[in-house]
């Protein structure tokens, strides 16, 4: 097993030292090299923390730290005020989810250590490990002013284990609030076609039961995005929302993030810790790719799911639980029931209610619409500077399949905002998208069937339909666009940007 440590910086910022910075004694080190001073703490990477005011002092602690361990990282959190602690949540959730990408909690253990940084973060280390969102143990490097020396044990761990800590009401009710205030605001599934507006009614239906829901649909529509929706407008959106891949660890790992463990459970379980069930207590729970469960780690869900109760990895008490579940998968579980991989009882607990996600490709107009949602988060990016996507980039947009769906249209824009100054044209496009607007008939796709007839793809007709609809609306009403908006049932903000995106004027009809 590797071993990291985690730590904010402790050498201080740039301009006046804030109000909890005491002076240093004469000699001492700091927490975090005073750490690595100690013959047990021996790590194969480092990651040291710090915001932008302290990114030059930290640098010689970066290279001090790195005599001990090569893979020494400085990162910078995007936090001005320290102090802060939505900021900081926000900051070091979005971190918990990174680190545990880059440094698989199967193959490493995390150190944290509590000693360096704002009263305020070391506050939320002990939140965030406590709630099971950031699997590490903490760690506290005693002041040298109070430890003797020769001193055996100046590092001390930090363990609040006694049982129902991580329930303590006070302690619960923050991590639901933070998680409140750091939630994204991308919960809107975005786009007004006939299959989208289908789903958003499908969705209020489901959001008010507390029936589990499956989600189905292809990798990259969102399925995430419908759970959280669910989520949002369910009678628990007070709780908390948790999300748990089904498909990223091995059965024995699995095991333990779902239903946490006891210490000693396994090699490397060192302290108690509490699964995702747990963490999502009073909330909702969305459990994608549901359908890679092994045989096992199926039959102990679907117990959990029957009786509400669960006993962790090595215990022996049941926890009572109160959590729906959302689940989701990209493949056919009625399939796998038939051919004996997915167990049948399962399967009719998990699908309480179904929802499935279209593919981009049947989603009609819905493109500009989404191109423009993406595109604003490109100019927040870039500090206000948009970009315009010409008609006949756009109309390759439309005419690509779209195979990994909305996931795939949002990083064509993300590479947009990388490589694109201010305008996007088919030279600006992915190879394999700009390919279509070399195809015959001035750039449209266009298929033909056996008698010679040409058929232009779903995604074409629909767009020109719609764009049809809307000019006859406009000029049947003369342009009124309340009027023309009832008529179409659609918002007339909608009809405002379909307007923009088909070039269509309030007096003119549609070509």
């Amino acid at each position: 097993m590797n071993r990291l440590l985690l730590t904010w910086s402790d050498a201080g910022t740039l301009g006046p030292a804030p109000a909890h910075h005491g002076r240093r004694p004469e000699g001492d080190r700091g927490p975090v090299l005073r750490l690595l001073d100690q013959e047990e703490s021996r790590y194969d990477a480092i990651v040291v923390l710090t915001i932008p005011a302290g990114e030059a002092p930290s640098r010689a602690l970066v290279e001090r730290a790195r005599a001990r361990a090569p893979r020494t990282e400085l990162r910078v959190v995007d936090v001005d005020d320290p102090s802060d602690h939505a900021k900081l949540f926000r900051a070091l959730g979005k971190l918990s989810v990174q680190l545990k990408r880059a440094f698989p909690p199967a193959a490493w253990a995390m150190d944290v250590l509590l000693s360096a940084g704002t009263p305020q973060a070391q506050t939320l280390w002990v939140i965030l490990v406590q709630a099971g969102i950031l699997p590490a143990r903490m760690l506290q490097v005693i002041p040298a002013a109070f430890v003797p020396h020769p001193h055996p044990r100046p590092v001390r761990e930090v363990r609040l284990d006694i049982e129902g800590f991580p329930e303590i009401r006070a302690l619960r009710e923050e991590v639901v609030r933070l998680r409140a205030e750091a939630r994204t605001r991308d919960t809107v599934l975005v786009g007004e076609s006939e299959p989208m507006r289908f789903l958003r009614a499908r969705i209020a239906r489901v959001a008010a039961t507390d029936v589990p829901v499956l989600i189905v649909g292809e990798t990259g529509t969102g399925k995430e995005l419908a759970a959280r929706a669910i989520h949002e407008h369910s009678p628990r959106a007070r709780g908390p929302f948790i999300a748990e891949n089904c498909s990223v660890f091995a059965e024995g790992v699995l095991a333990s993030e779902l239903f946490g463990h006891e210490a000693g459970a396994f090699t490397g379980a060192a302290a108690r810790r509490r699964g995702v069930f747990e963490q999502a207590h009073g909330g909702t729970l969305f459990l994608d790719e549901i359908g890679e469960l092994s045989p096992r780690v199926q039959a102990s869900l679907l117990r959990v799911l029957q009786d509400g109760t669960l006993r962790r990895v090595g215990g022996e008490a049941t926890i009572d639980i109160d959590v729906r579940v959302l689940a989701a998968t990209h493949r056919d579980l009625a399939a796998m029931v038939e051919e004996g991989t997915f167990r049948e009882d399962l399967y009719y607990r998990l699908r309480g209610g179904i929802i499935e996600v279209p593919p981009l490709r049947a989603r009609g107009g819905d493109i500009e619409i989404l191109v423009d949602a993406f595109l604003e988060e490109v100019r927040a990016r870039r500090k206000g500077r948009g970009l315009k996507v010409t008609r006949e980039a756009l109309r390759s947009l439309y005419q690509h399949p779209w195979p990994g769906n909305v996931r795939e249209l949002r990083a064509e824009v993300q590479r947009w905002g990388v490589f694109c100054d201010h305008t996007v044209d088919v030279g600006d496009l992915a190879p394999e998208i700009a390919s279509q607007a070399a195809r015959p008939a001035g750039g449209i796709a266009r298929a033909t069937e056996a008698g010679g007839e040409e058929v232009a793809p779903l995604a074409e007709a629909v767009a020109s339909a719609e764009r049809a609809a809307i000019g006859r609306a406009l000029e049947v009403h003369q342009g009124n666009l309340s009027r023309a908006a009832r008529a179409l049932d659609i918002d007339r903000n909608t009809l405002k940007r379909k307007m923009a995106a088909y070039h269509l004027r309030k007096g003119a009809p549609a070509r």
